[in-house]
């Protein structure tokens, strides 16, 4: 399936589009739920991941298999090597099988857990026997992905002693580590993050019962594609649902970077809302340190290039074991347009450029990020999004609310 985007430079007046649930915070409630019977959740992301997370949860015996969903993968590796009695094969998609995870299964084989690898050392799929884990610390590097570190908190609190968690190293993606253990706190769960030591205190067993209800903020990771189409747009003004403006969501800090790329954010505490305005752009040159908020890396640079401004994005390490090398597709899909752009390890720079071309064809790579960071460049010409619908995967209804805002938008078999 491909989405055929047909050129425009007419979206203007307002618009109101409501977000699903982050997925970031359904996730990590989700695991929670399964472990505190008495927490109810409301607005959960309607995404695939927390789709394959939920239902993986309910398994018992057997096979998991969590598609291309990385968090499923990080989460449900801890969640099931720390449930004594429940014995699973943990696997994903062939690009799943790619994606490292012997940082975490190391951390839990040092707790106690008995995981084995099904195929390559290191990768998945995983073979896991639950059991009662009794030691109480653990080492891990700190500049790992943060879901390795936030599976380990989720279940401390249901270890018999808790868990105390070295970071060995610089701290990155803190934002998500200050998310889980927030969450947690408001639970009644004790713990701290301080330097570079995580402590995370047992829940007592009367406390395990007592009914809670949290309410999931809607994703901020999803709203960067319209804070990119405001940036794209002539005039339009686009409203969505609902925000915080104290949000535990790293990705939130959007709202700032982007006033550099020429959109004004205004939070109503009434409605818990957003809206995104035009304002003016600075001509000082775009310089962006992402490592706390790598996810949101493709739409700033397909902004920046839609807007002809150059930037230079650091802290990008994690995007070379996402759902594709993030780094090398955004470097070929860009010069595809006409880009000029140089990538390191952990880095991208973007030349600025005056011309954008015609009728490409933009490949995903099975990344649903980079269908969405590019579709708002069909503001500036047209193009076709290949392998469309790998957007389910956190953002379902993505190409229907493009067409509420007015785009032209043809889904195809390819």
């Amino acid at each position: 399936m491909k989405a055929v985007l047909e050129y425009t430079l007419n979206l203007k007046g307002t618009h109101h589009i409501s977000v699903t649930g982050s997925k970031s915070e359904s996730n990590r409630l989700l695991l929670l739920q399964a472990l505190y019977p008495g927490l109810i959740v409301e607005n959960i992301s309607k995404s695939d991941d927390s789709v394959v997370l939920a239902k993986g949860l309910q398994v018992e015996h057997g096979t998991v298999d969590i598609h291309h969903a990385g968090t499923a993968m990080r989460f449900l590796t801890a969640y099931f090597a720390s449930q004594q009695g429940k014995e699973v094969i943990l696997t994903g998609s062939a690009r799943m099988q790619e994606r490292p995870i012997g940082i975490l299964v190391d951390a839990l084989r040092e707790l106690g857990a008995h995981i084995e690898y099904e195929k390559t050392e290191g990768y998945p799929p995983l073979k896991i026997i639950g059991k009662e884990l009794l030691k109480e610390t653990v080492a891990v590097k700190a500049n790992i992905s943060s879901q390795f570190i936030s599976a380990l908190m989720l279940i401390a609190p249901f270890l018999e002693k808790g868990l105390k968690i070295h970071l060995e190293g610089k701290v990155t993606s803190t934002p998500y580590i200050e998310m889980t253990l927030n969450l947690l706190r408001q639970l009644g769960i004790d713990g701290s993050f301080s330097e570079n030591l995580i402590a995370i205190s047992p829940l007592k067993k009367a406390e395990i019962v007592q009914a809670k209800k949290l309410t999931v903020e809607s994703d901020w990771s999803s709203a960067s594609y319209f804070y990119s189409i405001v940036a794209l747009s002539q005039d339009a003004s686009i409203t969505i649902d609902s925000y915080k403006q104290d949000s535990l969501q790293g990705d939130s800090a959007l709202s700032d970077l982007y006033t550099h790329l020429g959109v004004k954010t205004e939070f109503s505490e009434a409605t818990n809302s957003l809206k995104l305005t035009k304002g003016p752009s600075t001509n000082d040159p775009i310089s962006f340190d992402l490592s706390n908020t790598p996810d949101i890396a493709q739409t700033i640079a397909v902004t920046c290039f839609g807007l002809g401004k150059g930037c230079f994005l650091t802290g990008l390490h994690t995007l070379k074991i996402k759902e594709t090398d993030r780094l090398e597709a955004l470097k070929v899909e860009l010069q595809k347009l006409g880009g000029q752009v140089e990538i390191t390890e952990d880095s991208l720079r973007l030349f600025p450029s005056i011309k954008i071309s015609e009728g490409i064809e933009i490949d995903t790579y099975h990344d649903h990020r980079m269908a969405m960071a590019f579709a708002p460049l069909a503001l500036k010409t047209d193009l076709q999004i290949n392998d469309c619908m790998v957007v389910t995967k956190s953002f379902p209804t993505y190409w229907e609310d493009l067409k509420a805002l007015g785009f032209k938008l043809s889904l195809l078999e390819k």
